[in-house]
């Protein structure tokens, strides 16, 4: 069985710190040829905005990315993880609150009567952004619009979701301030939406048939998201408007194997904010090689003419922010003994790469030397029988 033998933390390779990432990203601009200029950056419209590495949570670019906003119907990010994560069944038809569904604003056209599922009322909150189908799903899961809030700011809590707070499922203005977020946290919101496979299934959807009604009918829900087609490597995830708000955006883009999540708030030109940020912050992203120990290990080796066995770790790589591989940190995984015979090639063990904690590689550990099978000692005549002879007289 193996176990953890070693911690790797590559920490001496030479680098350039700069005081924020930003910074840094405008002297890295200064030196290569891109698409995007940093004066481009300095016109983007919204006045919250982030790009994250949503698989390691690094930050590529912020404007006022912690200032607490309204953040209109991309609320339903949240509203749309809880659902899926809630263990209902969501493919069971059921019909919905006569009182749930009467809201303003844009709808899914829920009626009264009408039969639907939680898969239903989630593309009809991700697509069109329906808030009918926000309160629906809302009191079919908790049962009632105020039990739900509460789940919601649960599961912020446990995001550390420092500086949000939710009031309605849907994101609608109300009466008071009390509902709000930063671009910082809905990234890192969005970053967890995505790792459902339902979420990320329904919220990459252009458009979508479903049947639901009274009787269910065949209908088409369109997605709001037109980043979906005219930007390149579009995923999804959601838009929002209020009066209070004014244009959001949350949105997650897959380019050279690596998603960057990018959130702007109060954006009046939000579909160019984020293609222009895009294409700027993908130019800071590369596939890397990773650091690897070149000492080798020994192993020890049971029943073979050598003690040990040499090992080496495989080579591995991962799509990083330019720069970033020092940070990365290594757990080696090797058993305590191995069997003769061992063969030059033969996996030993394993290492796992990791960044801020995140898995981002892992390799074989191999041998790099045989280790023969030792050869059973010849049987010692004289010994064999005088053993006899003792057992024989004892």
């Amino acid at each position: 069985m193996s176990k953890l033998i070693l911690e790797i933390d590559f920490k001496g390779v030479v680098c350039l710190k700069c005081v924020t990432v930003f910074i840094c990203t405008v002297m890295m601009m200064y030196f290569c040829c891109m698409n995007v200029s940093a004066d481009d950056l300095s016109e983007i419209s919204a006045k919250s905005a982030i790009v994250i590495d949503g698989e390691t949570g690094d930050v590529l670019f912020e404007k006022n990315a912690y200032e607490r906003r309204p953040m209109a119907s991309t609320t339903k990010i949240m509203s749309v993880l809880l659902v899926l994560e809630s263990g209902e069944d969501l493919d069971k038809q059921f019909v919905v609150d006569s009182e749930a569904i009467k809201v303003e604003g844009s709808s899914m056209g829920l009626q009264d009567g009408d039969k639907v599922t939680l898969r239903d009322l989630c593309c009809g909150m991700l697509l069109p952004s329906g808030n009918d189908a926000a309160n629906a799903a809302a009191v079919r899961v908790a049962g009632s619009i105020g039990k739900f809030v509460q789940l919601m700011n649960k599961k912020a809590e446990q995001l550390e979701l420092n500086d949000t707070h939710f009031v309605t499922p849907s994101g609608l203005d109300d009466d008071t301030d009390e509902h709000y977020s930063t671009a910082a946290d809905m990234a890192k919101l969005a970053a967890e939406a995505m790792k459902n496979e339902d979420f990320r299934a329904i919220c990459h959807l252009e458009k979508v048939e479903l049947c639901y009604g009274n009787p269910p009918y065949d209908r088409w829900l369109i997605n709001s998201n037109k980043l979906l087609k005219s930007c390149e490597g579009i995923v999804g995830v959601k838009t929002g408007f209020t009066d209070k708000a004014r244009r959001c955006l949350v949105s997650a883009c897959d380019r050279k194997n690596k998603e960057l999540i990018c959130v702007t708030l109060n954006a009046p030109d939000d579909w160019n904010d984020h293609s222009k940020l895009y294409d700027y912050c993908f130019d800071f992203v590369s596939k890397q090689k990773l650091p690897l120990d070149k000492s080798g290990f020994d192993v020890a080796v049971v029943g073979g003419v050598s003690d040990s066995v040499k090992c080496k770790v495989g080579h591995a790589s991962a799509v990083l922010l330019n720069g970033r591989a020092y940070k990365v940190k290594t757990k080696i995984y090797l058993p305590r003994f191995v069997y003769a015979p061992v063969k030059s090639g033969d996996k030993i063990g394993l290492a796992l790469f990791y960044y801020n904690d995140v898995e981002i590689a892992r390799t074989d550990i191999t041998s790099v030397e045989d280790a023969m099978l030792a050869e059973p000692e010849k049987p010692d005549i004289f010994h064999y029988y005088l053993d006899k002879l003792k057992k024989l007289f004892a």
